[in-house]
């Protein structure tokens, strides 16, 4: 059956780039080898049925240790299903549409912002530091650029361009979403591209214009940036996952709150959509009672301005002015929702202020305890 899904997926990849059919090839290895080991007589797709194979394979991806993420798991579903309907049809058997329904992919989930705790993100950015090598000044470039790390390792040794007087910027290849684009770096992350490149300058291998060197290929260079990035975290005493792309999340999420505006966080993560960005950045209490005492200080409609709650204005911390910050943070909730569309971001805000009136409900507990 190999022969038979490697063509197929050759055929469904045909327009796509050049990861779609290490993806699907990924999977099909997946199955096949399941399919090996607990149904050695199963020969031919005639021979295939949603119970035992099928089911049997969805249970074993569950099993899997350590655990697949749910994206994970979602792909490898929905590769085997549009293999299986593509065979279907070349193959002449209806019934091989039928193995892997609609209903067996997980829905989408909605990812709360995962930026790195502020002191994590601390103690990791100095133990980087500390060590100063080719990874560690990666890893760095990530943290103060927002780049993915895909797009890290993709940089040119040229990547630093002068865009204007006393200005530089980095320059990101065509990425993820197939878009390139500058990104305005001040004089640290200037020193750090700089280091990579005396380091690159030192290595033995050959130039190839890259700014970090690939003896081995590109999956190569990534997977050994992913295991150094696991000793790091490890190093720091940190128990808790914590994965490369939180440093994009960390990036955007300082952006917002050092002033930059929505559109332009939205462009420097190099995103097509402003839903994509709401994942990203952490919106919190104190960012939603800053900009709401900004908006009365300088109001922008005719609403008069609401003074601050006397509990606010308090130093003391008691369970009333929690409350009250929490009702203040719904209500600034609630006028910016007002204004969107129906829509995705109105569809988040909903959600965002669903878990808003929870946390209220459960605050009021601690004042009655």
């Amino acid at each position: 059956m190999a022969p038979l899904f490697l063509r197929t997926a050759q055929s469904l990849t045909t327009s796509l780039n050049r990861d779609a059919f290490r993806f699907y090839h990924g999977t099909i290895r997946n199955f096949l080898n399941f399919l090996g080991a607990q149904y050695p007589d199963v020969q031919s797709l005639q021979q295939l049925r949603r119970d035992p194979h099928i089911l049997g394979w969805f249970a074993s991806l569950r099993s899997h240790q350590p655990s697949l993420a749910t994206i994970t798991y979602t792909i490898r579903l929905f590769h085997l299903r549009r293999m299986l309907e593509e065979l279907a049809w070349t193959e002449d058997l209806p019934a091989l549409a039928r193995l892997v329904l609609r209903q067996d992919i997980p829905r989408q989930e909605h990812y709360l912002p995962r930026p790195i705790p502020p002191d994590q993100d601390t103690m990791i950015q100095q133990e980087l530091l500390r060590r100063g090598d080719r990874n560690s000044n990666a890893f760095l470039l990530l943290r103060h650029t927002g780049m993915r790390i895909g797009e890290c390792v993709d940089l040119s040794f040229d990547c630093l361009r002068l865009v204007g007087s006393d200005s530089w910027a980095i320059h990101v290849p065509l990425g993820k979403l197939k878009t390139d684009r500058l990104i305005p770096v001040d004089s640290f992350v200037c020193r750090l591209v700089e280091r990579l490149r005396l380091l690159r300058s030192q290595d033995p291998f050959p130039a190839d214009g890259f700014l970090l060197a690939r003896p081995t290929g590109r999956d190569a260079l990534i997977h050994r940036l992913r295991n150094f990035w696991r000793d790091i975290v490890a190093t720091v005493g940190i128990a808790k996952r914590v994965v490369p792309h939180q440093l994009r999340h960390s990036y955007g999420t300082e952006m917002l709150r050092a002033g930059v505006t929505f559109a332009a966080v939205m462009k420097l993560l190099g995103h097509l959509t402003p839903e994509m960005t709401m994942r990203y950045v952490e919106v919190c209490l104190l960012d939603l009672q800053r900009e709401f005492h900004l908006a009365c200080s300088q109001p922008r409609h005719l609403l008069p301005p609401s003074p601050s709650p006397a509990s606010i204005r308090s130093s003391n911390s008691n369970s009333a002015s929690l409350l009250d910050s929490l009702h203040l943070a719904q209500h600034v909730l609630e006028m910016f929702r007002r204004t969107l569309p129906q829509g995705p971001d109105r569809r988040l805000l909903d959600r965002l202020a669903n878990r808003l009136s929870k946390i209220t409900s459960e605050a009021k507990k601690l004042g009655q305890g």
